[in-house]
C-alpha cells in the first residue's frame, strides 16, 4: 500500500515516556517503545518514514512541530497535559501549517473536567481518542487516507 505521504512524525508529550508503569489502569501496559515499534511496522508497510519523539518539554515540541511542518511531514500529536493548556503548541501547528491528528490513549471526555477542552482539536485535521495504543495506528491510517484525497483532488484540478 503505497501512499504519497512520505514521512509521519509522532510527537509525544510529558509523562508519555512512564507509559507501561503509570496508571496501567488508564494508560494500559505497553511502553512507548512497544507502540514505537508496532507504528513503524506499519508505517514501513505502507512505505512511509516515521520519526518518533517524546519530551517532556514544550519547546522541544514547537520545534519538532515546526520541522515537520516545513517539510510537509504529517504529524501524530499527543501532547498529553500539554493538550489542555498549550497556546504555543497550537500557535505552532497553525504557523508550520502542519497537518496534525490529535491522539489520545484514554477517553479525555470520561475522565477529569479538566480534560475535556483541547486547545490542539480546533486547529488539528481530527482527533482519535480512546482506543489505547490503536489510536496511533489510527492517525496513521488517518493521514494516509486523507493524503491520497488531498493528492486526488489537486489532480483533478
Amino acid at each position: 500500500m503505497q501512499s504519497p505521504l512520505l514521512a509521519v512524525h509522532v510527537l509525544n508529550g510529558p509523562n508519555l515516556n512512564l507509559l507501561g508503569t503509570r496508571e496501567p489502569a488508564i494508560y494500559g501496559s505497553e511502553t512507548l517503545g512497544d507502540i514505537e515499534q508496532h507504528l513503524g511496522a506499519k508505517a514501513r508497510d505502507a512505505g512511509i518514514e516515521l520519526v518518533f519523539r517524546q519530551s517532556n518539554h514544550e519547546g522541544d515540541l514547537v520545534d519538532w512541530i515546526h520541522q515537520a511542518g516545513s517539510a510537509g511531514a504529517g504529524i501524530i500529536l499527543n501532547a498529553g497535559a500539554y493538550t489542555h493548556t498549550s497556546v504555543a503548541l497550537r500557535d505552532a501547528i497553525v504557523g508550520a501549517q502542519a497537518s496534525v491528528i490529535e491522539v489520545h490513549l484514554s477517553n479525555v471526555h470520561a475522565r477529569e473536567h479538566f480534560r475535556h477542552r483541547s486547545l490542539i482539536a480546533p486547529v488539528a485535521k481530527g482527533v482519535i481518542l480512546g482506543f489505547g495504543p490503536l489510536s496511533y495506528e489510527l492517525a496513521l491510517y488517518a493521514l494516509i487516507a486523507t493524503s491520497r484525497q488531498n493528492l486526488s483532488r489537486q489532480q483533478e484540478e
